[in-house]
């Protein structure tokens, strides 16, 4: 079933969007809700319908303020309804299952136990990207969901989204370091993200055979070749290496993975030009690419500190102090262009976040953080340094909210909770409530005694 879109859909279904979304805008979400799932129990494939569909039903949702005895109560009312969409979905009434998934998602849309089956009835009728869509919207809610984090992995892998495949099992990882499934799922994406794009489709058009078996030996041998650069090698081996690597290229001049490795080799022997240049080739070859692009920025950057390294020892420190100027330019700009470039990548925008708040731009650095908050793995560390930034502007209630929030969040008292706690501590100080401020300082003081000057702070509160 392919994706309906305004263009191709049909005239019932266009007449209820409009309608429906027309509601949408006036703020009333019942009558928003009934007339986008008449929409699309007509168009199932119509994706902007189910977006705000989906935009109707959160609202709803979180104006709705119910206890958690009363959410329980309304779950468990919904088990028999749950039980026969999963009927229909196991029997293939793909249709009727999607529909009766959808009706579970509008009194409570951030389910994983309704999102979750939805998005296999989705995949089951082929319009996976609807599964997507309605996992990506909830999994900002459910962080440590580890079958949702798999679900939406597998339907960005069935989409051929390789990059967004493989950072969802990461964290999937994370939640089951000891799965050995879940580790095998990270491995294959990171392996089909790194070959997409360099040559499958060629060997797709060419057909099964010798094209496509060729196309594995090389790549396996460039995994070999990569493995080896990434032990440092200098002198008469590391020739060796970049002479094989250079043959292998002219040989094979469209092999991204050569000059990866090939560019290893020269950044690990301080021939930074040498590999800049390579990565640019491959970039050209590759254009849109965010590894090859963050990977010459890392170069670059290496370039910065070998520099500055060899200016301290010789003794040149208004040199060096120079060059780390340059180096903080080169970082900020590079950062910015490539949020620029890259305006989905959450990573990216958490450190251009924190390279914005870094020189006091505040208003700025919450924007990102703001946005960066929605990626699991940096949501802790948005909180924190949104709190900072709040506080920087004197908005002391609002960096006591970023910062409580953080705090709940974490369970151990790993280092970003010691931050948080202590950054909590000291705000709660400054604004007199020396309860909290013990409070928060204890939980340091009682896991590590030696951070920073949490002796001092205790011993003075105590006392």
């Amino acid at each position: 079933m392919a994706e309906v879109t305004k263009a191709d859909t049909s005239p019932e279904a266009m007449a209820l969007y409009n309608k429906g979304f027309s509601a949408f805008e006036r703020g009333n979400l019942d009558f928003a809700i009934e007339l986008l799932s008449r929409c699309v129990e007509v168009e199932p494939a119509f994706l902007q319908a189910r977006k705000f569909l989906r935009a109707a039903e959160i609202a709803r949702f979180k104006s709705t303020k119910r206890s958690a005895l009363s959410r329980k109560m309304a779950s468990a009312k919904a088990m028999p309804a749950l039980g026969a969409a999963s009927v229909l979905l196991s029997s293939g009434k793909i249709d009727k299952a999607l529909v009766a998934f959808d009706k579970l998602l509008q009194d409570d849309p951030l389910n994983p136990k309704y999102a979750l089956p939805f998005a296999k009835a989705a995949s089951a009728a082929e319009i996976p990207e609807a599964g997507v869509q309605t996992l990506e919207i909830i999994r900002e809610h459910n962080p440590n969901d580890a079958d949702l984090f798999e679900s939406l992995g597998r339907l960005y892998t069935e989409i051929g989204q390789v990059r967004q495949a493989r950072e969802c099992f990461e964290h999937l990882v994370e939640l089951r370091p000891k799965d050995a499934d879940a580790v095998k799922l990270l491995k294959d994406a990171s392996a089909m993200e790194s070959i997409d794009g360099d040559g499958w489709q060629q060997a797709s058009e060419e057909g099964e055979g010798g094209s496509f078996r060729s196309m594995i030996r090389d790549e396996e041998e460039a995994t070999r070749l990569e493995k080896e650069s990434k032990a440092v090698k200098t002198g008469a081996d590391a020739e060796a290496l970049i002479d094989d690597l250079v043959k292998k290229i002219e040989g094979e001049p469209e092999n991204v993975n050569y000059y990866r490795a090939l560019a290893r080799l020269y950044a690990q022997n301080n021939m930074f030009d040498e590999g800049a240049a390579t990565l640019r080739k491959a970039i050209e070859m590759n254009p849109g690419d965010p590894e090859l692009d963050n990977t010459l920025s890392q170069m670059k950057m290496q370039q910065f500190d070998h520099g500055i390294e060899a200016l301290k020892t010789a003794g040149d420190t208004d040199g060096a102090a120079a060059r780390e100027h340059e180096r903080m330019e080169f970082e900020f700009s590079d950062v910015q262009e490539k949020v620029e470039r890259y305006p989905n990548d959450l990573a990216l925008r958490f450190r251009w976040g924190v390279l914005l708040f870094q020189n006091d731009y505040f208003n700025e650095s919450i924007q990102q953080f703001q946005l960066a908050q929605r990626s699991p793995k940096d949501r802790v560390r948005s909180l924190y340094y949104m709190g900072l930034c709040f506080k920087a502007k004197g908005q002391l209630d609002m960096a006591s909210d970023q910062l409580e929030t953080a705090s709940k969040e974490l369970v151990s008292m790993d280092s970003v909770k010691k931050d948080v706690c202590y950054e909590l501590g000291a705000l709660y100080e400054e604004i007199g409530n020396k309860e909290k401020a013990v409070e928060n300082y204890k939980l340091i003081y009682q896991a590590d005694i030696g951070y920073k000057d949490i002796a001092q702070k205790i011993e003075s509160l105590y006392g």
